[in-house]
């Protein structure tokens, strides 16, 4: 193989990598829009039940609060999840 063969032979590689790339960060984008969305639509019924319980602190149990910080823990690590693919 000559080293016009070989250079030829290696732009083909780097551009079907390239591509392989493209399809994965597609992919991973639509992966991470997907959590962020659920996890949006978790943070409203987070901040819906604190603000619930926050009117009847006294009475809240604590199945409702720890039913709440467990909510949070949640959306936490879904945080982070998303935040570790950037």
């Amino acid at each position: 193989m000559n080293i016009r063969e070989e250079l030829e032979k290696f732009r083909e590689g780097l551009i079907q990598q390239r591509d392989e790339l493209r399809v994965q960060l597609n992919l991973a984008k639509l992966e991470a829009e997907e959590e962020w969305k659920k996890t949006e639509e978790k943070l409203e019924e987070f901040k819906n039940k604190l603000a619930a319980i926050a009117d009847e602190a006294k009475d809240a149990s604590e199945d409702v609060w720890t039913s709440v910080k467990l909510l949070g823990e949640e959306i936490k690590s879904a945080y982070e999840r998303i935040k570790s693919r950037l």
